[in-house]
């Protein structure tokens, strides 16, 4: 049945646009062999942790204590590199067949490892309800939703929401990015969680991810463990 399939109707690479065999799923035997993997899931201080702390320090207030958050991401986004269009084919493709996957094996590594045990709340960075209608789904409670999975933890899409809608983060710099995103994020209401886990499609600089942390923190106080994971992280 799967080699009809593919012959009615051709299933390519995400990567180099080569024909799939019947066994291969979203990447060729070729391209899922050189999959730029970050495996920041084995070790709790990583670049990407270390950076998003490194925000999260600037916002501290004096006196205020800030335990390290840990980090991690399936694969590294480079602008030059073509494995970017794995995260792109979910976000601008509407590939949600392939997001679910590459989310689900982000899970697995996830599950696999302590510092990722114990998790009991995925929440999704929230798009605002405009663009969400235009897009029709959140890339980003896609991949919530299969790492809840994974990690046998509840996903909730209710509690977190845009107050206000952002410009595009998209070419803006370290900076402006934290500025245009400043309180934006707000809390519904309160809910029961011990450890929660915040997800983003793609680690920039960190500024939706902390806005998003500040947002939860002050909901449900120190007492709460927070770390964050994303489908990709950019690299240079």
């Amino acid at each position: 049945m799967g080699a009809l399939m593919d012959l009615l109707m051709p299933r390519e690479c995400l990567v180099c646009g080569r024909l799939l065999g019947v066994h291969e799923k979203h990447l060729c035997i070729h391209c899922a062999a050189d999959l730029p993997l970050t495996y920041y899931w084995e070790q709790l201080h990583n670049p990407m942790a270390d950076e998003f702390n490194a925000v999260l320090e600037r916002q501290r207030k004096e006196g205020e204590s800030m335990p390290y958050i840990p980090a991690t991401a399936l694969l590294f986004y480079h602008h030059e590199n073509p494995y970017k269009k794995i995260p792109q084919a979910l976000k601008y493709g509407s590939d949600v067949a392939a997001g679910r996957f590459f989310a689900s094996r982000l899970g697995r590594y996830m599950a696999a490892f302590p510092s990722w045990q114990g998790i009991d709340t995925v929440i999704p960075v929230p798009l605002h309800w405009w663009r969400q209608w235009q897009r029709g789904y959140n890339q980003s409670a896609i991949i919530a939703d299969e790492l809840a999975r994974a990690l046998g933890a509840n996903l909730r899409t209710d509690v977190l929401y845009r107050a206000r809608r952002t410009r595009s983060q998209t070419r803006l710099d370290a900076e402006a990015r934290l500025k245009n995103v400043e309180g934006v994020f707000r809390i519904r209401h309160t809910f029961p969680a011990q450890k929660v886990l915040l997800v983003d499609d793609t680690f920039t600089t960190g500024a939706t991810l902390a806005a998003c942390y500040q947002a939860v923190r002050r909901a449900l106080g120190p007492s709460v463990s927070i770390s964050i994971a994303t489908l990709s992280v950019v690299q240079g």
